[in-house]
């Protein structure tokens, strides 16, 4: 009975270090795509290691969002999950909530 419960013990710590770290952080932003001109506003989680570096942040963002075309144009605020309740920050990223 030892043995299965430390069998399933290690099971579990196994299958949770496969899970993705938990950003610490999320940031609201400005980014922009030429010819046509099209812009957006969105919301995207950080990992923590960029929550108190703005510099680290941007380069961040801006790599995610360059897969798609986009080019960052600013930070709006870097906030805690506490910040994504706020409906009209939700509604005004639109599909671009959490979307990177």
């Amino acid at each position: 009975m030892k043995k299965l419960i430390a069998i399933f013990g290690l099971a579990a710590l196994t299958a949770l270090a496969g899970l993705p770290a938990a950003a610490e952080c999320y940031a609201d932003y400005k980014a922009k795509r030429d010819d046509p001109l099209k812009l957006h506003y969105g919301v995207i989680a950080l990992p923590d290691t960029v929550c108190t570096k703005p510099k680290a942040a941007e380069a961040e963002i801006a790599e995610r969002i360059a897969v798609d075309g986009w080019t960052l144009l600013s930070i709006v605020s870097i906030f805690d999950e506490a910040g994504l309740a706020d409906t009209e920050r939700r509604a005004n990223a639109g599909a671009f909530f959490l979307r990177y």
